[in-house]
């Protein structure tokens, strides 16, 4: 069921290949036949035939409620949806003169996005004159580093691009 949507599924009539592999309402394989054999065995036992894996050689063919199984193809969906975080990059910003106070408490903004397992991207701006220093305000981004190097490691070292300097951290495993 991977991959395909539960709307891009064919059911009874919609179903037009040749020959199927049919799984029974309980499970078992009840091998490969006509895809009109196979929908007269769910009319039979009034239910739907659902192909559920077409790309398969021949495609796999199931006979079940139609209603019930789309509903719990949603509900699987929708759990794993739930379960899954996606990693955000926050970025933080400072500036080659900033002070001991603003840049403990960029630290601590930065500790708690790695807690929540975000990555976080710290940028050095540079304007005007600092551009000639950029060299010697790179111990700003190491200091950054050192002061979370107890819960985030640097994933990627401090880089110059144009007028900032930028680096990645992420939270330790």
């Amino acid at each position: 069921m991977e991959g395909t949507d539960i709307s891009d599924l064919f059911i009874n009539e919609q179903i037009r290949d040749k020959e199927v592999r049919v799984i029974g309402a309980d499970g078992e394989q009840l091998g490969i036949m006509s895809a009109k054999e196979a929908l007269a065995l769910a009319e039979e036992a009034e239910l739907d035939l659902v192909k559920i894996a077409p790309t398969a050689k021949p495609p796999v063919c199931k006979i079940v409620d139609y209603g019930k199984y789309k509903y719990d193809q949603m509900r699987k969906e929708k759990e794993s949806k739930k379960k899954q975080h996606t990693v955000e990059i926050k970025e933080i910003r400072l500036s080659p003169n900033i002070d001991t106070n603003d840049l403990n408490t960029k630290i601590n903004a930065a500790k708690k996005f790695l807690l929540k397992g975000d990555r976080v991207k710290i940028t050095l701006r540079f304007r005007g004159r600092e551009m000639a220093h950029m060299q010697s305000s790179k111990h700003i981004l190491d200091d950054f580093a050192e002061a979370l190097n107890e819960i985030a490691v640097v994933e990627k070292a401090p880089k110059v691009e144009g007028r900032s300097m930028t680096m990645f951290l992420t939270g330790k495993k």
